[in-house]
């Protein structure tokens, strides 16, 4: 590992690389404040915009990957962290084409997956027309270890990126576009391997480094631990990977059956350090292994550097098994089209250089993700009362939800709970005559995004965006009372909307456990206070209930036995202080 670096000031980096896209692609512009490159609206006819991201040190991946034919935006976080909900979300709303939908992709990374859904929910609430593909294809992730959360996603993501992007230039449906895009992933395996972990700049050095002969086979993109190490030699380092990639009796990792008869895209990815000269060599001996040992060999070969771990002395190896697309164009053809933008291979055009595209987004067009009313009524007063006393029951229980999340987890969930709960409660009351179930709503999904930050906060911002969703999805032309059946509705398809970006069901010591019930309950009795105390119920359950997901599962111990989940709990309060609020 070199830990030697040009340049130290990891938000330098960050920023001065963005900056160098636009400099080698005219069609692109930089949104400096947000981290995003988009596509120069006078560089491409109206079309279904593609957004991607993630964490910096990845490059060329995603925002070199801007470009006609390709992405339309790409949002920067910081080194290997994922960029915010806001971040995203200005990127949807205000840096590209939304006149045919977007579909937005993103790898299956916890804080991607869900600042990149809270951001996808807020743009559908608004009325957007907006899609979503979450990309797993490590096979250096087995389905045991990768259990609920499933296989982390790596570089064969710019497959989907680059045949999703082809056709959407065709002018396809956002429909069509999001079909392709999910077939391409669900027929992608891949597994990377490296020689050595990589030192993120600004970063304290750690020892935690392989031997001189040794290589980690399935080390992730940000140092995740991998499968196995080996001190094997390149033919058996890429017989390892290839095994764990194809080999159909391995029932913990036969995701992709191929055989010899199969059209097939190979991708060879260098993860940032390995020569080019070596490359050559390590492509070489995968197609030679993949024609000798599995009689695979691929319609299309592509090398190069597409997906880096920084400077990671490794390389990634994702397989492609073509299926038919039925749009009218191959994957093939779609994958052959051309993209001009500066992280694939296609060159950027001389008439493009030669009259460059010169609009810009600096300023997002106006009115675009305006929320509208939702023509189903409320009573202020009375909705103000009950959250006011459910608020009010959630900060004066903060000292024991805190006690219990300090046994089970780092101790900040009772401190989240109270810093939203302040906020709401701060803006109700100052007043408010809002008499529209979703505008209502807004207001406190923009403070809730604003003040609770970790995996619970996004989950709850994710859930309100997507209630405020369900509770338009049931507005028409006139306008009526947001009885309990409205509610019940909207709440079902909040819950349906927050299971694609978490896989918690109850049972699993989460909010959930005390969440799904209460839904459940509404939608079945049309009853608060039964629904309450369903709540209520569940969130008592996950007392001596095992994690099997969020932070507790990594803290470990005991202490689970001892105290509810604090998520559970402090959701439970809150619905009792709704409840006896309304009555």
């Amino acid at each position: 590992m070199s830990s030697k670096h040009f340049i130290n000031d990891p938000t330098h980096l960050v920023l001065s690389t963005l900056k160098s896209i636009t400099l080698t692609n005219p069609t692109t512009a930089l949104d400096t404040e947000n981290k995003v490159i988009y596509l120069r609206p006078d560089a491409a006819k109206p079309q279904v915009s593609l957004v991607s991201g993630g964490g910096s040190g990845h490059e060329p991946s995603f925002a070199a990957f801007v470009g006609p034919g390709l992405l339309s935006g790409a949002v920067a976080g910081t080194i290997f962290a994922s960029p915010s909900a806001e971040q995203i979300r200005r990127c949807i709303l205000e840096r590209v084409e939304a006149s045919k939908g977007v579909l937005v992709i993103v790898m299956n990374y916890t804080g991607d997956v869900l600042n990149f859904g809270m951001a996808v929910e807020k743009a559908k609430a608004a009325g957007m027309d907006v899609e979503m593909v979450v990309m797993g294809d490590d096979a250096g992730v087995g389905r045991e270890k990768g259990g609920k959360v499933g296989r982390r996603g790596i570089a064969g993501t710019v497959l989907v990126h680059k045949i999703s992007g082809a056709l959407a230039a065709t002018g396809a449906s956002l429909k069509e576009v999001h079909k392709i895009a999910q077939l391409v992933a669900d027929n992608t395996v891949s597994i990377g391997s490296s020689l050595s972990h990589v030192h993120v700049p600004g970063r304290e050095v750690t020892e935690d480094e392989l031997r001189k002969d040794e290589v980690e086979i399935g080390m992730g993109i940000h140092n995740e631990a991998g499968s196995e190490k080996t001190t094997a030699d390149l033919s058996g380092i890429v017989k390892t990977m290839l095994k764990y990639m194809l080999d159909s009796s391995d029932k913990d990792r036969a995701f992709l059956s191929v055989s010899s008869s199969d059209e097939t895209v190979l991708l060879v990815n260098n993860l940032g350090g390995v020569s080019v000269l070596e490359m050559g060599g390590i492509t070489t001996e995968v197609v030679t292994q993949l024609s000798s040992e599995y009689g695979i060999k691929p319609a299309r070969i592509i090398a190069g550097t597409f997906m880096t771990s920084l400077n990671g002395l490794g390389f990634s190896i994702s397989l492609l098994k073509t299926q038919d697309t039925g749009v009218g164009k191959s994957m093939l053809e779609l994958l052959d089209a051309p993209a001009e933008c500066s992280g694939w291979s296609a060159a950027i055009s001389g008439s493009t250089w030669a009259k460059p595209p010169t609009e810009t987004r600096e300023k997002g067009a106006a009115g675009v993700g305006e929320n509208k009313p939702s023509g189903l009524e409320i009573d202020p007063k009375l909705a103000t009362k009950g959250l006011k006393t459910a608020l009010e029951r959630v900060i004066k229980a903060e000292p024991e939800i805190t006690k219990y999340d300090t046994v089970v987890g780092d101790g900040d969930c009772g401190i989240g709970l109270k810093r939203g709960a302040e906020g709401v409660l701060e803006h109700i009351n100052s007043g408010t005559g809002q008499s529209d179930a979703a505008l209502y709503l807004d207001k406190i999904i923009s403070i809730v995004e604003n003040t609770m930050d970790g995996t619970s906060g996004a989950l709850y911002a994710i859930f309100l965006n997507a209630l405020a969703h369900g509770l338009r999805s049931q507005s028409d032309s006139g306008s009526k009372q947001a009885d309990a059946q409205v509610w019940a509705k909207a709440l079902s398809i909040a819950m349906e909307s927050m299971g694609k970006y978490t896989p918690a069901q109850p049972g699993d010591r989460t909010l959930v456990d005390a969440l799904a019930p209460f839904v459940e309950q509404l939608g079945a009795s049309g009853d608060v206070q039964k629904a309450v105390q369903a709540a209520d119920e569940g969130a008592k359950s996950t007392k001596g209930m095992k994690a099997s997901l969020g932070r507790t599962v990594y803290v470990g111990g005991s202490g689970f036995e001892e105290v509810p989940d604090p998520g559970a709990y402090g959701l439970a309060v809150f619905f009792n202080g709704l409840a006896e609020g309304l009555r």
